[in-house]
């Protein structure tokens, strides 16, 4: 896929990439410009199964992908022409050990006009899909699961925080986060 994606691009240009999640608060890469943005027809999701960066085959964590419909507010990074490649094959090592996501160049719209940007959705057909998951569910995932990126539970937080400072609204999130509080009282 990552062939594919570097197909797509081309290599002649600058490209963009779609933040939702920690690539919001802890992107790893250098870009020349960031910007607020929203995607229509998609939206912010912890229904995605790690179990790698956020938990274990025997413990899985949870991440957040991008599922059809609604919105999604999150940012886009510009990425320079001159370390696309390298960029890109950073990504990929991080955000698709096991080739979950589906990558796809989506219509993102910032206050200075729309730009097509690289984002990793999520189909609901993946194995790696959630599903619904219960109350119940959510709490041992999220007082159990750790990766070697860290816990379920901390990613959920850090991502929330920085929304919250990027201005960004996220009432599911905050639902979880807020049950899983309550829990420890």
């Amino acid at each position: 896929m990552l062939h594919k994606v570097l197909g797509e691009w081309g290599g002649h240009e600058d490209f963009w990439i779609f933040g939702y999640g920690s690539l919001i608060w802890k992107p790893e890469f250098d870009y020349a410009e960031r910007r607020p943005a929203r995607v229509q027809g998609w939206h912010r999701a912890l229904k995605m199964w790690s179990r790698i960066n956020r938990g274990t085959p025997e413990c899985p964590g949870l991440v957040f992908g991008l599922l059809t419909g609604g919105s999604c507010q999150g940012v886009v990074f510009r990425i320079p022409r001159t370390v696309g490649r390298e960029v890109l094959t950073q990504l990929w090592a991080r955000e698709m050990p096991t080739g979950v996501y589906d990558p796809r160049w989506l219509t993102c719209h910032t206050p200075t006009g729309a730009v097509k940007a690289l984002a990793f959705t999520l189909s609901r057909k993946s194995p790696n899909h959630t599903g619904v998951l219960t109350e119940e569910q959510y709490r041992q995932i999220f007082s159990d699961a750790c990766g070697r990126y860290g816990t379920t539970l901390d990613y959920a937080e850090r991502t929330l925080e920085e929304l919250r400072r990027q201005n960004i609204r996220d009432r599911h999130l905050e639902r979880l986060l807020r049950m899983v509080a309550e829990q420890q009282r």
